[in-house]
């Protein structure tokens, strides 16, 4: 014990903290969620070296190193690499449960989207299985502005 707190109690509290804040996404997530947002187009970069075309962009290859600026327009259609299904609510949820979540290789990326799937049943999902983007109406410009994917 310090010796500071000899003879008190300490008394705690429990509360919930929230701050507000502002978050800079940078040039490489801004352009992504500008074309998803404007034109409902889905991008990917790719690295001039390694010729990989990553999804969701960044703005260095994470293989060999090399500055990434090539952009590419990849499809709104795509394969189920892997997915799990969560029964549990929490804040942090953007749908209610019992929801599917997936990583997605969307055509003409080497890479997987994480994202919701949607309208499929659980008993019927399979890695595999070929999905679509459904775009929200109003977007905002963030990852939500695809609502989820759907099976084709």
């Amino acid at each position: 014990m310090e010796p500071w707190l000899e003879g008190l109690t300490p008394i705690v509290e429990h509360q919930d903290l929230k701050v507000p804040y502002r978050y800079s996404m940078g040039a490489t997530t801004s352009k992504f969620f500008i074309e998803i947002r404007d034109r409902k187009r889905i991008l990917g970069i790719r690295c001039p070296k390694c010729k990989i075309v990553f999804v969701p962009p960044r703005s260095i290859c994470g293989r060999c190193l090399s500055s990434l600026e090539e952009w590419v327009e990849v499809s709104d259609k795509g394969t189920v690499q892997t997915y799990t299904i969560v029964h549990y609510a929490t804040p942090a949820q953007p749908a209610p449960t019992p929801l599917i979540y997936g990583i997605i290789k969307l055509d003409g990326a080497d890479t997987g989207l994480g994202h919701m799937i949607n309208e499929a049943s659980y008993e019927n999902l399979r890695v595999g299985t070929r999905v679509q983007a459904v775009f929200k109406e109003e977007r905002v410009g963030n990852m939500l502005d695809i609502l989820y994917f759907k099976p084709l």
